[in-house]
């Protein structure tokens, strides 16, 4: 590899603040973290631990707004009316600012989480309705999207700065869409292959999805859900290796 690419810096964002405890082992080896902030787990306690905790290591503060369904922990597409929907990612958005607040925090991006992510890839009434919902809350934060997606066009022509989001722990279909995780091959839990899959996209800007089949894939930032059972050793693997490689984390 050049040494152009071997200086290049990589974002490992980690969902966080959903219940499983881990944080303050994950911290220290992530760059960005996507904080629940009332929709399918989180409330004001756990927000500001999370943030703390975010702060004390350095790490970049990021909203994970959510369908209201904690029942589903947000990962079911809910049927909910778009008035409904606005108003509860809007509460959620201002709950986390009141919080950050308190922490004379910066607010450094948005990622949705589960279904909703899933759904505004590729609903253009979704993803308006979503741009339309956050626009107050991104004059200075990006906004966290999956490359090629029917969100990423919407929140251009609407102004809005975006990072590509690629999945480290989660294996893709053709379409660049995700594995459900009714498939089980839909998650990566080996910490040499979940490696292998970051450094694939990030050498060939190409992901290898489950058919075998690769295509091309923008990442700016690299996801590892917090909830895999083995999450903690996943991150500290993958920042150690990527280290190694002479990639920077940041």
């Amino acid at each position: 590899m050049n040494l152009k690419k071997k200086s290049k810096m990589i974002d490992i964002n980690c969902d966080v603040g959903e219940g499983v405890e881990n944080e303050h082992l994950l911290m220290p080896f992530i760059s960005s973290c996507n904080i629940a902030c009332g929709g399918h787990f989180g409330d004001a306690n756990s927000i500001d631990e999370t943030i703390k905790l975010a702060i004390e290591n350095n790490v970049k503060i990021g909203a994970h707004p959510s369908f209201p369904d904690r029942e589903n922990f947000g990962r079911k597409l809910m049927q909910i009316s778009d008035d409904e929907l606005k108003k509860s990612i809007q509460n959620q958005l201002d709950l986390f600012s009141e919080r950050l607040s308190f922490f004379d925090g910066k607010l450094h991006h948005i990622k949705p989480h589960g279904a909703l992510y899933n759904a505004i890839a590729v609903d253009e009434k979704l993803a308006v309705l979503f741009i339309e919902s956050c626009r107050n809350y991104l004059h200075d934060a990006f906004l966290y999207i999956p490359y090629n997606s029917v969100i990423e066009n919407v929140a251009l022509k609407n102004n809005i700065k975006i990072k590509y989001e690629a999945f480290a722990d989660r294996n893709y279909n053709n379409d660049l869409s995700l594995v459900s995780r009714s498939h089980k091959n839909a998650l990566l839990v080996d910490e040499t292959a979940v490696l292998n899959h970051v450094l694939y996209m990030i050498k060939n800007n190409q992901v290898k999805t489950i058919s075998g089949f690769e295509k091309k894939i923008k990442a700016d930032t690299f996801c590892v859900h917090g909830d895999t059972k083995n999450a903690v050793e996943i991150v500290k693997y993958v920042y150690e290796n990527l280290k190694k490689e002479g990639f920077k984390i940041g």
